[in-house]
């Protein structure tokens, strides 16, 4: 992990194209600005971890079909 020092108004950035700048620092909190392409999804962790968390919920459920009649009869043992 890199760790960086910024002040108010200073930026980072994150390859060609993405930048991370200071908006505020207030008591324990920074407020951050990401400037990043369209096709970057940008999320707060907690965010990240619950769709990841849905998407692996979808992913392992089973989709039960209801049994479809198109008019042809059954035969019955």
């Amino acid at each position: 992990m890199l760790i960086l020092s910024r002040k108010v108004n200073e930026k980072i950035m994150i390859g060609d194209n993405i930048s991370v700048s200071i908006i505020e620092i207030r008591g324990d909190q920074v407020r951050l600005g990401v400037d990043a392409p369209k096709a970057v999804k940008v999320f707060r962790q907690e965010v990240f971890d619950a769709i990841k968390a849905e998407n692996k919920a979808a992913a392992e459920s089973r989709t039960v079909f209801p049994e479809l009649d198109f008019g042809a009869k059954r035969e019955t043992l």
